[in-house]
């Protein structure tokens, strides 16, 4: 194929290996911010250039060729390293800029880092920010997000992570409730209690709790709780505790501003749950040498406005 052709031909091949990365017309285009018409074409030039099949489609699915698997693959790294090298370049500007696509937790977003990311961008007018709420673990790589804000045991190895804050799981309820109910001394008297809870994994859903402070401290007990309420949510815990329904157990930047009015009230409070949340919040990137200005800002900026955690 002649020089100037092939030219001519550098924004279909990244087109590609977009469409590999996403896996259909439909989000590959969104991800580009193109429409699924210009990038079927592109396509459809690629292969007219090729002679050869690249992509194979069907109502239902799309997979690379054999010939298309390997276009993706072998210039894979060169329009990454375009990609890292731009970064750095666009770095050597006075100010961060640029977008940061972000996914984070949806209760954690709405009620403690949208407040943040207004802020920083007061501060960074030259940076935009795309918020994803989204609960679910996403392959940052792939579905090109900058950062992850995640409360997590543990990062995984392939990428980068920051700490942010330290966080910890609260059980809560209403005076009402506690008024109408009792109060519980221990966790097995949980078990007499309607407890609002996170559907787990087992049939029988069951908190574990740590002594804090005694003779005993350390001391474990894990006890089995009933509740006619659950919710794959915390902000929908923490809804259905406001109504006196039952006793939730919520990550505590769920029940910070409830707490702090006197909404809600801690229960068991000699008791630490463990177990039902992570006890640390992350920003996480996958490894790259070179980590672009407006990301490193934005977690310095998250690292300031998260460092007394949500204790109350």
């Amino acid at each position: 194929m002649e020089e100037q052709k092939i030219n001519t031909l550098w924004t279909h091949l990244h087109w590609l290996s977009v469409l590999a990365q996403q896996g259909s017309y439909t989000a590959a285009a969104a991800r580009l911010g193109v429409s699924k018409a210009a990038m079927s074409q592109r396509i459809a030039e690629l292969e007219r250039a090729a002679k050869v099949t690249l992509v194979q489609r069907t109502t239902r699915s799309l997979r690379l060729t054999e010939a298309g698997q390997r276009l993706v693959d072998e210039t894979r790294a060169s329009f990454e390293q375009i990609e890292q090298s731009f970064a750095q370049v666009r770095d050597l500007a006075e100010q961060p800029s640029g977008l940061l696509r972000v996914t984070a937790p949806v209760a954690l977003a709405r009620q403690q880092l949208v407040p943040l990311f207004a802020a920083f961008l007061q501060d960074f007018p030259d940076v935009r920010v795309e918020l994803d709420l989204s609960d679910r673990l996403s392959a940052l790589a792939t579905e090109g997000y900058d950062l992850a804000i995640r409360h997590t045991a543990r990062p995984p190895d392939t990428h980068v992570a920051w700490a942010l804050c330290a966080t910890e799981s609260v059980l809560v309820a209403t005076r009402a409730y506690i008024r109408q109910h009792g109060e519980p001394q221990s966790p097995a008297e949980l078990q007499t209690h309607n407890c609002l809870h996170y559907p787990r994994s087992q049939d029988t859903p069951v908190w574990t709790f740590e002594r804090r402070e005694s003779l005993e401290a350390g001391e474990r007990v894990t006890v089995p709780v009933n509740g006619n309420f659950a919710a794959n949510n915390s902000e929908a815990l923490r809804e259905a505790a406001m109504t006196g329904a039952g006793i939730a157990l919520l990550p505590d930047f769920s029940a910070q501003a409830e707490l702090r009015k006197g909404q809600l009230v801690r229960v068991l409070p000699g008791w630490k749950p463990v177990g039902a949340f992570a006890e640390t919040i992350y920003a996480i990137r996958p490894y790259a040498p070179h980590v672009p200005r407006a990301v490193a800002a934005l977690v310095a900026h998250l690292r300031v406005g998260l460092a007394a955690g949500f204790g109350v």
